[in-house]
C-alpha cells in the first residue's frame, strides 16, 4: 500500500470526511466498535492503497486527520469489532464500508455473496461469518468540497397558503422532456424548457421523489427490475449518482439555483425511518457493519429487527447518535443546497419511543427547534405499518401532514359512493377534525387525489383493478383498494362516452383539488392524463411505465389544470390559515361558511343524514377572525355535484352585488358569465361552477 503522510489526531466534529484545504479531516461514530479503519483507494477506485487506522476516540467519534489528501479522493471504512447477532453486533472487517456521512458516492453495489456479513448458504446463514472482502463489489465514497457560487440567488420562501406543490420523480419528469438535457438528471431539471413549463403551470414548489443515496434491491436486479422510486437510502448526505453525470453535487446545486432564480422552491422527499440493508439476512454495506445495535431498533433477543415499516428494519431514531445523524443531515440539505422543505417518509417512525408514538418525541423536538429548519417546510406522512401507527392530524406544528383522508373522501365522493357528502365538506374546508388544534392552520392539510404510491389520476377514472403484472410479483403488490372507477370498460377504449365522462371527472377532482382549504399537491403528469397502465406500484419501473409520456399529452387538461391553478392563486378565500366554522365575522355579522341545499334554503341535520344527497354547496368568506391586514374579498360560491342534472337557486347576493361564474367544469373553456339567481346543475357527476361575488 502507498505511505501518505502522518496522520495527524483531528478532530471530532463535523463526522465525515471534512475538506480543509490542506487536508481531511475523518470522524465516524460507533459505540461498540474496537478499531475503525480509513481505506484509500487508487484514482480509478480498483486499488486499495493505503489502510488507516483511526487511533483517537472522543466518546464514541472516531477521528484522523490526514494531510494531502484533497477532493476526489476515494475512500471507504472498515470496523472491528464483535460478530456476535444473538448480541446485536455484526461487526466484520473484512466488509467495506459506507461512510454515513460521505457527500458522494461513485456508484452502487454490484451484487455479490461477498457483501454479506455472514456465509449465506449455512443453515443459520445470519449466525456464520463470512470473511470474504466485499470491497471489488463497494461504491467509493469521495472527499467533497461542497462550496458554491450561490450569489444573489435566494430561497423563494412562498408562504404554505400560496403553494402549490408538484409531486415529482426527478427522472420520471425530465426523462422523455422535449428540451430537457441531460435526460433524467438534476441538469435536465435545470434546463430552460423544465422551467418554463413549471412556471407557466403556476407550480410553487417541486417535491422530488428521494435523491438521497439509494441501492437497487437484490431481488429487483435478479428480476431485470430496479429500484426506480428510491425508498432504500443508504446514504442521507450524498445525492444519488445516477441524478448527476460528470460535475459531481453541483450539478444538483445548480438545479436548485436555477429554480430558486425562477420562484420555485424543491422539497425533498426524505426515508430517515429505515435504511436499504433490509433484516437480518440482508447485506452489511454501511449502519450495519458500524454498529447495527446503535443503528437499529432490535427486538428483545437482538438478533432481529424491529419492522415498524414493513421494510426490514427500523433505524434507532432515540439513540442520539443517530438523531445527530438525521438532524445533521437535514441542515446539510439546507445549507449545502439550499433545500426549502422535507417530506418525511413514514413518519410517524420518527415519532416512536419505547411506548409508542408521540407527537413529544424526541426527533419533532429537535426539528421545531432548530434553527436551520425554522424557515423550512416540514411535511409528515403520518403513518407507518406497526401497532398505532396511523397518525393522521397528530403531528404537532410546524409540521403539516399527508392527508389521505381527503384523497380517499374525494375519490369516493365523485365515484357516488353513497353518504359522501359530509365527507366532502369536511374534506373541502380544510379537514379541521384531524388539524384544528394546537393552533395548526388549515394549511397543514396536505390534500392530495394522487401520488406517486398509487394510481395516477387518468387510471384512478379507467381502472378498478390492479395491473402490476410487470413487477414481477404475480400482480399481489400495491394498494388492493383504490376508489377508483372504470366507467364500464377496464384500461384505454374508443368509446367516444366513456372517454368524455372519464375526461369530466379528472376536471372534477382536480377543481376539487385546487379549491379546497389546505395545501394543495399535484402528482406531475395528472394535469395532462399520464397513465401508468393501471399499475399503482411503479417502484421498480425505471422505463416508460415510470416515466412521464409527455408525447401523449391531453392539451386541454393541462391547460384546464393551468386555469385552476391561477384561480386560485387570486382568490384568498381558497387559501386561508383559518378554518372556516359558520362563525360570524366581526366585520359585518356575517358567517364565513354556509352550507346550502339545491331550493336556496340552507341545510338541516336530515339533509347530512341523507345518504342519497350527492350535492354539496358552499358559501365562503374571509374566516371569522381574520386580521383586518390580510388580503380580503366578498365571497365565493362552490358547487360540488356527484349526482343528477337539476336546477339550483342561488343565494341572494347583497345589494349591487352579482354571482360570477368562472369554472365550469362541463364547459372548461367557457368564459366568465353572469348568473341570474338561479343556475343549471349539469348531470351526471359534475362539479358545476365556482361563482364569485363581485359588484354589479
Amino acid at each position: 500500500m502507498t505511505p501518505i503522510p502522518a496522520p495527524a489526531p483531528g478532530k471530532a466534529a463535523p463526522l465525515g470526511a471534512t475538506f480543509d484545504g490542506d487536508g481531511t479531516n475523518f470522524a465516524v461514530f460507533s459505540q461498540h466498535a474496537t478499531a475503525m479503519y480509513v481505506c484509500l483507494f487508487s484514482e480509478d477506485g480498483e486499488t486499495e492503497t493505503t489502510r488507516i487506522k483511526l487511533m483517537e476516540r472522543d466518546g464514541d467519534v472516531w477521528h484522523g486527520y490526514l494531510p494531502g489528501v484533497r477532493p476526489g479522493q476515494l475512500y471507504g471504512l472498515r470496523a472491528d469489532g464483535p460478530y456476535a447477532p444473538e448480541a446485536g453486533h455484526r461487526f466484520n472487517v473484512n466488509k467495506l464500508l459506507i461512510d454515513p456521512y460521505a457527500k458522494r458516492l461513485t456508484g452502487h453495489p454490484e451484487w455479490d455473496d461477498a457483501l454479506y456479513g455472514f456465509t449465506r448458504e449455512h443453515e443459520d446463514e445470519d449466525l456464520s461469518f463470512d470473511t470474504r472482502d466485499s470491497a471489488p463489489f463497494m461504491p467509493r465514497c469521495v472527499v467533497e468540497d461542497p462550496s458554491f457560487a450561490w450569489g444573489e440567488t435566494r430561497h423563494p420562501d412562498t408562504p404554505m397558503e400560496e403553494t402549490i406543490v408538484y409531486e415529482a420523480h426527478l427522472k420520471g419528469l425530465t426523462q422523455e422532456f422535449p428540451g430537457a438535457e441531460p435526460k433524467g438528471g438534476a441538469l435536465a431539471l435545470a434546463s430552460d424548457a423544465m422551467i418554463d413549463y413549471l412556471t407557466d403551470l403556476g407550480i410553487t414548489a417541486v417535491e422530488l421523489l428521494p435523491v438521497h443515496a439509494f441501492i437497487n434491491d437484490r431481488f429487483l436486479i435478479d428480476k431485470d427490475l430496479t429500484n426506480y422510486w428510491g425508498y432504500q437510502s443508504i446514504g442521507f448526505f450524498a445525492p444519488d449518482p445516477r441524478y448527476l453525470s460528470e460535475g459531481g453535487i453541483k450539478e444538483m446545486q445548480h438545479a436548485v439555483a436555477r429554480l430558486h432564480a425562477a420562484g420555485i422552491e424543491v422539497w425533498l422527499d426524505v426515508v430517515y425511518n429505515h435504511t436499504g440493508e433490509g433484516d437480518n439476512t440482508g447485506p452489511t454495506l454501511c449502519f450495519r457493519g458500524l454498529d447495527n445495535a446503535a443503528y437499529y431498533r432490535l427486538t428483545e433477543d437482538k438478533r432481529y429487527y424491529i419492522n415498524d415499516t414493513g421494510t426490514g428494519n427500523t433505524i434507532n431514531i432515540e439513540h442520539p447518535m443517530v438523531m445527530r445523524m438525521v438532524m445533521d443531515s437535514l441542515r446539510y440539505w439546507v445549507e449545502t443546497f439550499h433545500i426549502d422543505g422535507f417530506r418525511f417518509d413514514l413518519c410517524a417512525t420518527l415519532g416512536r419511543t419505547k411506548d409508542g408514538f408521540d407527537p413529544g418525541a424526541a426527533f419533532f423536538d429537535a426539528a421545531r427547534q432548530d434553527p436551520v429548519l425554522a424557515g423550512v417546510k416540514l411535511v409528515a406522512e403520518p403513518w407507518d405499518i406497526g401497532p398505532g401507527g396511523y397518525q393522521v392530524g397528530a403531528f404537532p406544528p410546524p409540521f403539516s401532514e399527508w392527508n389521505d383522508k381527503y384523497r380517499d373522501g374525494v375519490r369516493r365522493f365523485w365515484r357516488g359512493d353513497a353518504g359522501m357528502t359530509p365527507e366532502l365538506a369536511a374534506r373541502i374546508t380544510g379537514s379541521a377534525q384531524q388539524f384544528d388544534h394546537s393552533g395548526r392552520p388549515a394549511t397543514a392539510s396536505v390534500n392530495l387525489i394522487t401520488a406517486h404510491d398509487g394510481y395516477t389520476l387518468a387510471d384512478t377514472v379507467s381502472f378498478v383493478e390492479r395491473h402490476n403484472e410487470d413487477n414481477g410479483e404475480d400482480n399481489r403488490d400495491g394498494h388492493g383498494e383504490n376508489y377508483s372507477d372504470n366507467f364500464g370498460v377496464e384500461g384505454p377504449t374508443d368509446d367516444p362516452d366513456i372517454q368524455a365522462a372519464r375526461a369530466l371527472r379528472q376536471r372534477n377532482m382536480l377543481a376539487t383539488l385546487m379549491l379546497s382549504q389546505g395545501t394543495p399537491m399535484l402528482l406531475a403528469g395528472d394535469e395532462f392524463g399520464n397513465s401508468q397502465g393501471g399499475n399503482n406500484n411503479a417502484y421498480c419501473q425505471d422505463n416508460p411505465i415510470g416515466w412521464l409520456n409527455w408525447g401523449d399529452c391531453d392539451r386541454d387538461l393541462h391547460a384546464f389544470t393551468r386555469r385552476l391553478i391561477a384561480f386560485r392563486k387570486a382568490h384568498p378565500i381558497l387559501r386561508q390559515k383559518r378554518f372556516l366554522h359558520a362563525r360570524e365575522r366581526v366585520v359585518d355579522g356575517i358567517p364565513d361558511l354556509f352550507w346550502w341545499r339545491a331550493d336556496g334554503t340552507e341545510m338541516q341535520d336530515a339533509d347530512w343524514e341523507n345518504p342519497d344527497r350527492a350535492l354539496v354547496c358552499a358559501e365562503m368568506r374571509m374566516a371569522s377572525g381574520t386580521a383586518p391586514y390580510a388580503q380580503r374579498e366578498e365571497a365565493l360560491y362552490l358547487v360540488f355535484n356527484a349526482g343528477d342534472a337539476g336546477e339550483i337557486t342561488l343565494p341572494e347576493p347583497p345589494e349591487g352585488a352579482i354571482w360570477v361564474c368562472h369554472i365550469d367544469t362541463a364547459h372548461p373553456d367557457a368564459d366568465p358569465w353572469v348568473a341570474d339567481g338561479t343556475a343549471e346543475l349539469h348531470g351526471p357527476a359534475t362539479l358545476a361552477f365556482v361563482l364569485e361575488e363581485k359588484p354589479d
